[in-house]
């Protein structure tokens, strides 16, 4: 699968961040068409040794049955940092992509969307590159304020900036388990990044993709 090469990512931290704020700018919000969703892809990265390894699965939907899956590995080049994150994983994460024979409809990230502190988290940086419907959903809170969601399956609240505009949700995808934090990336919304969310949770409080991305980024390779 091709994407777009926006920009390198060996940049200083400082440099990254004022990226991120021109980049913002781009993003486009808009709804889902659920109906002609077939093919959803979890992506997950797991860091050991200094070493990152990347997975994309490629999942039917709404059958949610496993098709396909690629992996790719890499030094880890740059350092932690919260909300540079996209700047850590994404170059690995585009290696996984190049492997990739067919472009899904929807990429699910393990990680946020817009509810960024820049508005610009891993879904949506890569959603720029992918020029593909992208959401974020991460297993913890990074930015933003929301009251707690009510406690069964279905239940959310809204994640709000600082001047109270809607950035995601907290969902809770499995009755009385605590919630994930869904934020679109590009070219998704709220509202159909939450149905989607819910949609791949059957069983579990992590959504199926990003489990089988996890899974596979977690296998240990050669």
């Amino acid at each position: 699968m091709k994407y777009s090469d926006l920009h390198r990512w060996d940049l200083p931290p400082k440099e990254a961040v004022k990226l991120q704020e021109r980049l913002r700018k781009k993003i486009v919000l808009r709804k889902i068409d659920l109906a002609s969703v077939r093919l959803i892809a979890g992506v997950d990265v797991s860091v050991k040794d200094n070493i990152s390894q990347a997975a994309i699965v490629v999942l039917s939907y709404p059958e949610l049955k496993e098709l396909s899956a690629v992996r790719a590995r890499m030094k880890t080049r740059f350092p932690y940092i919260p909300g540079l994150l996209s700047f850590r994983e994404a170059p690995v994460i585009l290696e996984c992509v190049k492997k990739l024979k067919e472009a899904p409809d929807v990429f699910v990230f393990d990680g946020q969307g817009m509810a960024h502190p820049r508005g610009i988290g891993i879904a949506s940086h890569l959603g720029l590159f992918l020029g593909i419907p992208t959401v974020g959903s991460a297993k913890s809170h990074l930015y933003g304020s929301f009251e707690p969601p009510d406690r069964g399956k279905g239940g959310f609240s809204i994640i709000k900036n600082c001047d109270g505009t809607p950035i995601g949700a907290v969902v809770t995808t499995r009755e009385n388990i605590n919630p994930v934090f869904v934020s679109p990336g590009h070219l998704s919304d709220i509202g159909s990044s939450v149905s989607l969310i819910l949609e791949c949770s059957p069983k579990y409080k992590i959504p199926e993709p990003v489990r089988a991305a996890h899974r596979a980024a977690s296998l240990v390779r050669p």
